[in-house]
């Protein structure tokens, strides 16, 4: 229930943000052009208000409403939430939205979306600044990746480090790199340790729309622990900890995470050895996985 009204108050919260910032443009683009506002809420008011204040010698009410389902920036000659027709009736003032001309009234009214955007542009710009771009170059993908069906016909196989396309360096898996295998006449895998050519049809781009099933997907990644599901789970009993990586069962390698998978889905309810590093050094435990082949750990 705690974790329920915490996520509850961030999307207010969130929701709260992109509403004020909304109203925000359609209020600053209103006394820009000498527009009168009326009233500037978070949330509706029917009836009443939580709050209100209207400054000294200012023609705006600010105020938060009682009914969370968005905000509004009540702009004089203009029908809004409101729904003021009364005003609507008397002659225009100069003061009023609808005595402006149409340029100015467009800019009013797509302002609110104008500074959505533009928050979208801050908030990704302050991550990529915070974070910066991280990812990882394909010939670092030590383990390969899964290939569609299309491209296995034409002589990619599981596991296939994407190195060269014509020549041309791949750097990491996008549309562009994508575009670059298809229209290619050759590309260059690392297979087994050893760099391959496979040459690539004209048709290549037909081919993969026609199956319509993706081009690779990089999830060929060893078994490395996140976190355990619980403190009696069989993982938790047999003393596996959160950055352990799973290396081996009953002696035979699992260097990936479908090998584990496999080989606990074939002991189910059995103890086996688990071989797996922690801190550098290769250790070993004795687990038995449930009847479902589990053992209660989630991967990284």
């Amino acid at each position: 229930m705690e974790t329920f009204l915490i996520r509850a108050l961030q999307l207010i919260l969130s929701l709260s943000i992109l509403v004020l910032v909304h109203e925000f443009g359609h209020f600053i683009f209103a006394r820009i052009f000498k527009v009168r506002v009326e009233k500037f809420y978070l949330f509706f008011d029917p009836w009443f208000s939580l709050f209100k204040f209207k400054p000294k010698n200012s023609e705006t009410e600010y105020g938060i409403g009682w009914l969370p389902l968005g905000g509004y920036c009540k702009i004089s000659g203009m029908i809004d939430e409101s729904m003021d027709k009364e005003a609507m009736a008397q002659p225009a003032k100069p003061y009023e939205f609808r005595s402006k001309p149409a340029g100015q009234r467009l800019m009013i009214m797509i302002a609110g979306v104008l500074f959505n955007f533009l928050l979208a542009l801050f908030i990704y710009s302050m991550v990529l600044y915070t974070w910066g771009e991280t990812y990882l170059p394909l010939k670092n993908m030590k383990h390969g990746m899964y290939y569609s069906e299309a491209f296995q016909e034409v002589g990619f196989r599981d596991g296939d480090i994407l190195l060269k396309a014509n020549n041309e360096e791949l750097d990491r898996l996008d549309q562009s790199s994508f575009r670059k295998v298809v229209e290619a006449s050759n590309v260059t895998v690392l297979r087994d340790g050893v760099e391959t050519v496979i040459p690539i049809p004209e048709d290549m781009m037909q081919r993969f729309m026609r199956e319509g099933k993706g081009f690779a997907s990089p999830d060929r990644v060893p078994m490395v622990v996140k976190k355990l599901s619980g403190k009696d789970s069989p993982a938790a009993t047999a003393g596996l900890q959160p950055g352990d990586s799973i290396v081996s069962i009953n002696g035979q390698a699992t260097p990936l995470f479908e090998d584990v998978a496999e080989m606990l889905d074939q002991n189910k309810g059995k103890d086996i050895t688990l071989g797996f590093y922690r801190d550098g050094m290769e250790q070993s435990v004795v687990i038995q996985p449930d009847t479902a082949g589990k053992i209660g750990v989630y991967r990284m």
